[in-house]
């Protein structure tokens, strides 16, 4: 990934929060994004499968918080699901039981939390 590391600096804080990986695009497989500057080929980001940018972006959370999830109150834990749904984690397979271990709560509680967002 010689050349333009400006280019490649600049999109790496986005590839991180992805939960993505930068190669040489002369690596690059077919379902990896290629990106070009000025013409050129300069990176490939292979993106990560829709479970494991769940786990990523919990991770991400985790971190934001500086505890675990499941030790948050229950209105915080009530806009972390918020905040997953406006993500999409929920169209994820599993990602309700994959959200509910994270915060330490039941599947039943996670839907809660989304019926009430919903005002259901």
């Amino acid at each position: 990934m010689t050349g333009d590391e400006p280019f490649i600096a600049a999109v790496k804080p986005l590839v991180d929060a992805m939960g993505g990986t930068m190669l040489p695009p002369d690596e690059a497989g077919p379902e990896d994004v290629v990106l070009a500057w000025e013409g050129a080929d300069v990176v490939a980001v292979r993106l990560p499968q829709l479970a494991d940018s769940l786990d990523h972006i919990l991770a991400a959370m985790e971190r934001k918080e500086g505890r675990p999830l499941a030790d948050l109150d229950r209105k915080a834990k009530q806009e972390v699901v918020r905040i997953l749904e406006a993500r999409g984690a929920f169209a994820v397979r599993h990602g309700v039981e994959t959200v509910a271990g994270a915060l330490g709560v039941s599947r039943f509680t996670v839907y809660n939390y989304l019926n009430r967002e919903k005002g259901l």
